[in-house]
């Protein structure tokens, strides 16, 4: 798997979730301040509902661009072969049984994406398996989940 090719693809998913999410935000505050929702009375409650979803969805727009900026300007280290796992690895490995890609990365946890037929999860620091897996090298094994490094690049 070529690491500059995940993380252009990267770059690009978390570049259009935060378009999506933005536009997303925009609408929701048109919603939150339009006619539409002035009250009709005590008991109505859309305008504060329309203001709550809109300042959540501004929220994950911030969020998005964090990550974004954290992984555009985030310098990926290559790896030796043979060298420990560490910020910025692209590791391969058995997953019990089956072939799984973790990049770990400064920003971004829980993004999952297929590459080249594979799929590929990112890991930030606060992950308890990126935890297990830094120091490891190809080779290394936990057992719990049921894990072996196959490459580190």
């Amino acid at each position: 798997m070529a690491k500059e090719l995940v993380i252009e693809q990267i770059r690009g998913l978390l570049r259009e979730s935060h378009d999506a999410a933005r536009r997303a935000a925009l609408s929701a505050r048109d919603a939150a301040t339009g006619d539409e929702v002035k009250s009709e009375g005590k008991y109505d409650t859309r305008g504060v509902e329309a203001s709550y979803l809109a300042a959540a969805q501004a929220k994950q727009v911030a969020e998005l661009a964090e990550s974004f900026s954290a992984i555009a300007n985030y310098d990926f280290p290559d790896f030796a072969p043979d060298e420990p796992i560490a910020a910025g690895a692209l590791v391969e490995v058995d997953l019990a049984g089956e072939r799984r890609f973790f990049l770990l990365a400064p920003r971004g946890g829980g993004l999952a994406l297929e590459h080249d037929g594979c799929l590929l999860h990112l890991l930030t620091p606060e992950a308890p398996l990126r935890q297990q897996l830094e120091g490891l090298q190809a080779g290394d094994s936990l057992d719990s989940p049921d894990l072996m490094v196959l490459a580190v690049s």
